[in-house]
């Protein structure tokens, strides 16, 4: 059994390389210092179980699973809050709230062993990803994997978003491009104040408006400031007559 750690911390990463002598059939593959390198690990080495940190420098661990077509199963070790912990009560195999004791590390593991259908550990792995967007602190930016590259989109950089097939397309002012995700999911994640869903397949970023121009019968069309036009459905015109006070 291969298993990566992930962890900014090394006295953390220390401590669960430890705790791992209790179970000579895993072996620890990599140590990573944060996402950027966690996710060329886990592309790598394919492993069977990652211990992963939440809060880490350059991209967090939530934002590192975004970005793994497969994620592996997922044991996290982290301090992180409240409410990130109900949604790993409901949908991660298991989470080490720190700092924490061998028996507790044991069981998580164990745990992680028992479950053996990898199809269901990845469907509960993307199920607490869309159930973390909901977190109270929004997300102030978009990380998207470009071939090897990772690029992390501003908030100020987001002009608008268009739903495509199983995809989501981020217009920047560097062209577009694409997320694995719902626009369920950026609805919940992006800020409301500064940002609104339009239309089934659209969202936009509400100071990129420079105008709104009937279109057809019943809905409408937004002018952004790059000439951009995005369509505005008639229950997506009414939440933005009320958020431009129109």
């Amino acid at each position: 059994m291969k298993a990566i750690l992930i962890d900014d911390e090394p006295l953390a990463r220390s401590l669960v390389r430890e705790y791992l002598a209790a179970f000579p059939q895993i072996e620890i593959v990599q140590e990573c210092n944060d996402g950027f390198e966690g996710l060329k690990a886990v592309t790598q080495h394919q492993p069977d179980l990652i211990f992963l940190d939440v809060q880490m420098p350059k991209i967090n661990g939530f934002e590192m699973l975004e970005l793994l077509d497969q994620p592996p199963a997922v044991i996290f070790t982290t301090a992180f809050d409240e409410f990130a912990i109900k949604a790993f009560d409901a949908h991660a195999i298991d989470y080490l709230l720190k700092p924490f004791s061998q028996e507790r590390f044991n069981k998580a593991v164990e745990k992680w062993q028992q479950q053996k259908d990898q199809a269901e550990l990845i469907k509960n792995t993307q199920a607490l990803l869309q159930t973390t967007a909901a977190a109270p602190d929004r997300q102030d930016r978009i990380v998207v994997k470009i071939g090897t590259k990772i690029r992390i989109i501003p908030e100020p950089d987001i002009l608008y978003l268009e739903a495509d097939d199983d995809y989501i397309k981020v217009y920047t002012p560097d062209g577009a491009f694409l997320k694995s995700k719902t626009m369920g999911y950026f609805e919940n994640s992006l800020d409301p104040k500064k940002f609104i869903r339009v239309h089934r397949s659209y969202m936009l970023q509400i100071s990129q408006i420079t105008r709104i121009e009937p279109y057809e019968k019943d809905s409408h069309i937004a002018i952004l400031k790059n000439g951009a036009k995005v369509p505005v459905s008639r229950s997506g015109y009414a939440k933005l007559k009320q958020v431009l006070g129109l």
